[in-house]
């Protein structure tokens, strides 16, 4: 399972054209794709317009969409926070560690375009899907 982080959907809900969005395109029909609750939250709360609101719902309705809080989540994300914090890293929203912890724990990739990932990945053990790069022409 992939799980989508709300910097890739929001993105291709805009329309914008990077590798994480034409990846995702090119994947729904061929892999498993999913996010968790928090990022189904971030998503729906930066939409204006309640047509657009109504509409990316049902969008969502079609992927599985795991609930991302539980106690142990909760304690396995402040023990990585710490972690990375003892090497000298800060993770700036606690969002990202939750997210982040949720997909080690369960063995899900992480498909995204934000920064703050990278020191799972890197620390972790985070699985993170790396598209391609738009060659520029």
């Amino acid at each position: 399972m992939v799980i989508v982080d709300s910097s890739v959907w929001i993105d291709a809900l805009n329309g914008k054209i990077t590798p994480e969005t034409i990846w995702l395109k090119l994947a729904l029909d061929r892999e498993q794709v999913g996010l968790t609750s928090l990022i189904l939250c971030e998503v729906l709360q930066g939409i204006r317009f309640d047509r657009r609101f109504r509409e990316t719902e049902q969008l969502f309705q079609k992927f599985p969409v795991f609930a991302s809080m539980t106690v142990e989540l909760a304690v396995g994300a402040a023990q990585n926070f710490r972690l990375l914090q003892r090497q000298g890293i800060t993770v700036r929203k606690t969002i990202d560690c939750i997210i982040a912890t949720f997909c080690i724990e369960e063995g899900h990739q992480l498909l995204h375009h934000d920064s703050d990932f990278e020191p799972f990945e890197e620390h972790l053990g985070l699985r993170v899907v790396h598209p391609p790069s738009i060659p520029l022409n």
